[in-house]
């Protein structure tokens, strides 16, 4: 599965340039019996298949290189993944992802062999394969050389807490939908308040929960007066 997706984009790239080194290990070379067994019933008597801890804990071990590196564990259970998340992960020199799968994996695995959980949502999906991917691409725009204009990524959505102002490109007009006067101004002061402006009432009315932990300036409190007393004018 991470061939196809690593390969190409902006990770692909990263890794040609040695930015990036992402190494994918399959479990089943860290076994040693002849059926390569990476997961076993559940004592108890549940249903579905349990990733065994041998395995698990030997790839580790030969893959992390140093005690101070960090082991993520992908579950449900996890510290929710979020942008903050992205960046902190993005300052170590190295880490390890362990993808759970089945109904889960031993719990020696994650009290003992994990320095942390992570989720991507509360929703269960069929392995940690997909969210591992997620989290790479995440944490790999925060690294510096990887994505082409570094600009860019400081103004994308929860870079400072809030959503992404609105976009527009061409044509100006389309089935009678026109593009806001103030992006054809010129006056760049004027723009980065209407984008302001903007990504606080798209985060208050869309993200309540983001908008909430917000710490507002002064300026903020302004645009969100301007927001509210056109609102009341109506």
């Amino acid at each position: 599965m991470f061939p196809s997706v690593f390969s190409g984009g902006v990770i692909g790239k990263a890794v040609q340039r040695g930015r990036l080194d992402l190494r994918v290990h399959n479990l089943r070379d860290f076994t040693t019996d002849k059926h390569q067994q990476v997961d076993d019933r559940p004592f108890g008597g549940e249903e579905g298949m349990v990733f065994k801890p041998e395995p698990v804990f030997a790839a580790v071990e030969a893959v992390r290189g140093s005690a101070d590196t960090p082991v993520y564990l992908l579950s449900p259970a996890g510290r929710r993944f979020d942008d903050g998340l992205a960046r902190e992960i993005a300052l170590r020199p190295r880490i390890v992802l362990i993808c759970g799968r089945y109904e889960g994996v031993d719990e020696r695995i994650a009290l003992n062999l994990a320095t942390d959980e992570i989720s991507i949502g509360d929703f269960v999906v069929t392995g940690g394969e997909l969210p591992a991917m997620i989290i790479v691409d995440a944490v790999a725009r925060h690294i510096p050389g990887v994505v082409g204009k570094e600009g860019s990524v400081r103004k994308e959505s929860f870079a400072d807490g809030l959503l992404d102002h609105p976009q527009y490109t061409r044509p100006r007009e389309y089935r009678g939908m026109t593009v806001p006067e103030v992006l054809f101004s010129g006056d760049h002061d004027k723009i980065e308040a209407w984008r302001r402006r903007k990504a606080l009432e798209k985060t208050r009315r869309r993200r309540p929960d983001l908008f909430a932990r917000l710490s507002l300036s002064p300026e903020d409190r302004m645009l969100l007066d301007e927001i509210d007393n056109e609102r009341n004018e109506k």
